[in-house]
């Protein structure tokens, strides 16, 4: 069983509920509600009092006593349907579903009518059993005798599983799921992978035996791999740092480069974590960071992301903003209300308010283990509150022009079985899912596998991007911020820090789009480029980007790549928004830089002309800022037409270098 408080413990739902607890609850509720004395279905009052003795049986867990004594209830009056009924229940609990389902048949036999509920828990037991049609006439016949609202959405979900798991056995989609291995596997359970986009290294959970972990003696911890040369995983190590004694700590997720990891951790039974930090609810959200190969102290990201609630099961978009997560009510038999939430990371550093997904992924029952893929337009997530094979399945759901998400796409079966299904992860390329299975052949209890995803429900193809920030005169490794933006719609695509210690930084971001670089860091201008990212950029064979960047002192300068103007005009384009707003948030920053702002042309046209234009440039520019704020005293605005050329006019590549608005520091 899971340790109180797991935060992977729903994808290990069957290890988490002490069995017979859970069905105790369950069976007796017809005893509670047909079984009052002197309103029974027989009136032999020997029957009646084995059937009582056999109900007593059951408070008491003694279940061969209540299997005698309700039997022999039974034998007495061949219409006394209580006895049946409950017999029908302790059958279902101990797993002996023939024998539920026959005396099932039986009581609803001699009374169709007289306990509704019984249709469904019939139905439920014939669905898992894939007797769909028999299923699905029960499910139909409940409808017809009760209006409870949530038992009714519940019998109509049941009789959409019913069509769909039919018609999915006779249609299975290609499926071939391979362990990853002993190096990451164990007679251990391990799920919840997480891993970079380019593939290189992989973080799980592992519940392992803790004879000090209060109070059943195991714990969740993150194991680190890396992929060696040849593909194979090198054997899973603890992460230092992350993972703390006595407490859990799960369900991560990584940014594409691997940088940061956001993830689960849950209080012990005072509410306290580790060091004495009390949690805002039973499981937070942390935050921790790679610098070279040492990971920092978690940090819990607080309020609003955090509350009072059960905050789990992350996953960070590869725009390194767009957090993902799991937000349920803590009840005493677990956790309930599961829905998808979504926030973001702001310009200050702080997280919006998060929201429920919007659009057809949420449910009123349960959804969980999100998983947004590197495109940032294609959700995983598990539910079992839409059609499917049954408990929780995999589904898939699309962004759309209207910033809703679509309705979800069952992934089908072999993917999906009876059984809960979730914690699935496909990789940057799309080709390749990653989850957790207790599939017989594996290393012993959950272990991670590999499958080679169909393509119709593939995501998009991504690009790598990988550069490497420095310093333009030191060449020393820079730590800066540094963010790529859609120039189509002003839109943030993705973002990332460079590593302080390497300057090095990786993204992923769809492909055949325009971009604008910006990278900005305290003391130095910004730097800034544009990129049209077509076809693929590869694991092995990434966009390269070279990010010098210019300390803040006078003369520094750089070309404002991302200012553009139609041909021949001065008037500024919407998509220059962007980077003009960074100028004015360094101005901002620096109150006392003055610039000049050049406007440059190419030698094509005469060069009175181009003059007068680069001028015209430069001063729109020059309004652009004043407008926003700054002082019209601190900056300059020139024109120098063709006067300055950066490249040959010789080639059209030369050409664009040329056309170009500078700034420069006075």
């Amino acid at each position: 069983m899971v340790r109180k408080g797991s935060p992977a413990q729903l994808a290990i739902r069957s290890w988490q509920i002490v069995f017979f607890s859970a069905a105790m609850c369950f069976c007796l509720r017809p005893t509670a509600a047909i079984a009052q004395p002197g309103s029974y279905t027989t009136k032999e009052s020997r029957a009646i009092k084995l059937y009582e003795e056999g109900g007593e049986c059951m408070r008491m867990q003694k279940w061969a006593c209540a299997e005698s004594n309700l039997k022999k209830a039974a034998a007495f009056d061949d219409h006394f349907v209580e006895p049946r009924y409950t017999l029908a229940e302790l059958y279902d609990m101990q797993g002996k579903d023939a024998e539920s389902m026959a005396y099932y048949r039986e009581a609803l036999a001699i009374l169709p009518g007289y306990f509704p509920n019984a249709y469904l828990h019939l139905a439920d037991i014939e669905f898992r059993n894939q007797q769909f049609t028999s299923a699905e006439q029960h499910y139909r016949d409940y409808l017809k005798l009760e209006n409870e609202e949530q038992r009714r959405d519940r019998a109509e979900l049941g009789i959409a599983n019913c069509l769909f798991a039919a018609e999915s056995i006779k249609n299975p989609v290609p499926f071939e799921p391979k362990n990853l291995g002993p190096n990451i596997n164990t007679t251990d359970p391990e799920y919840y992978p997480c891993i970079t986009a380019d593939d290189s290294t992989l973080i799980y959970t592992r519940r392992v035996t803790d004879p000090e972990a209060q109070p059943y003696g195991m714990q969740e911890d993150f194991f680190v791999s890396h992929r060696a040369q040849g593909g194979a995983w090198t054997k899973g190590e603890p992460v230092p740092n992350v993972n703390m004694r006595q407490f859990n700590e799960g369900a991560g997720t990584l940014t594409p480069d691997g940088r940061f990891i956001v993830f689960t951790k849950c209080a012990g039974d005072d509410g306290m974590y580790g060091g004495g930090l009390k949690g805002l609810g039973s499981c937070d959200l942390f935050i921790s960071r790679r610098i070279g190969d040492r990971w920092t102290k978690p940090e819990n990201l607080g309020t609003p992301v955090n509350s009072r609630a059960w905050e789990s099961q992350p996953s960070m978009g590869s725009d390194g903003r767009s957090l993902y997560f799991v937000r349920g009510q803590r009840m005493r038999d677990g956790v309930k209300g599961m829905d998808i939430y979504m926030c973001r990371l702001q310009d200050d550093g702080s997280f919006s308010k998060p929201e429920k997904v919007k659009g057809q992924v949420n449910t009123p029952m349960q959804e969980e283990s999100p998983q947004i893929h590197p495109d940032g337009r294609t959700l995983f997530f598990s539910s079992d509150g839409h059609a499917g094979m049954g408990g929780l399945d995999i589904f898939v759901s699309r962004l759309q022009e209207d910033s809703t998400w679509s309705k979800p796409q069952n992934l089908g079966y072999p993917i999906n079985t009876n059984a809960d299904e979730n914690s699935l992860l496909v990789s940057a390329d799309g080709k390749l899912a990653y989850f957790a299975s207790d599939r017989p052949g594996g290393q012993g209890d959950l272990d991670l596998y590999s499958f080679e995803l169909y393509q119709q429900v593939r995501p998009n193809a991504v690009s790598f991007v990988r550069g490497k920030v420095y310093d333009k005169e030191t060449k020393a490794a820079l730590e800066a911020d540094v963010m790529l933006y859609d120039l189509s719609t002003g839109a943030l695509a993705t973002a990332a820090y460079s590593d302080p210690s390497t300057g090095e930084f990786l993204v992923c971001l769809p492909t055949s789009r325009d971009y604008a670089l910006n990278a900005g860091l305290e003391g130095y201008l910004f730097f800034s480029q544009n990129y049209a990212v077509q076809g693929e950029g590869t694991v092995t064979k990434p966009f390269t980007l070279d990010v010098p960047m210019s300390p803040l002192k006078k003369d520094a300068h750089i070309a404002l790549r991302n200012v553009f103007f139609n041909t021949a005009s001065f008037e500024l384009l919407p998509q220059s928004n962007v980077e003009l707003d960074k100028l004015v948030k360094l101005m901002f920053v620096n109150p006392t830089l003055k610039i000049e702002v050049g406007g440059h042309t190419d030698n094509a046209g005469s060069d009175t002309d181009n003059l007068k234009l680069s001028d015209q440039r430069a001063n729109a520019v020059r309004d652009f800022l004043v407008k926003k704020g700054i002082e019209a005293a601190r900056i300059t605005a020139k024109g120098y037409g063709e006067t300055k050329p950066m490249a040959t006019n010789d080639t059209e590549e030369g050409r664009a270098l040329n056309r170009r608005t500078e700034v420069v520091v006075q």
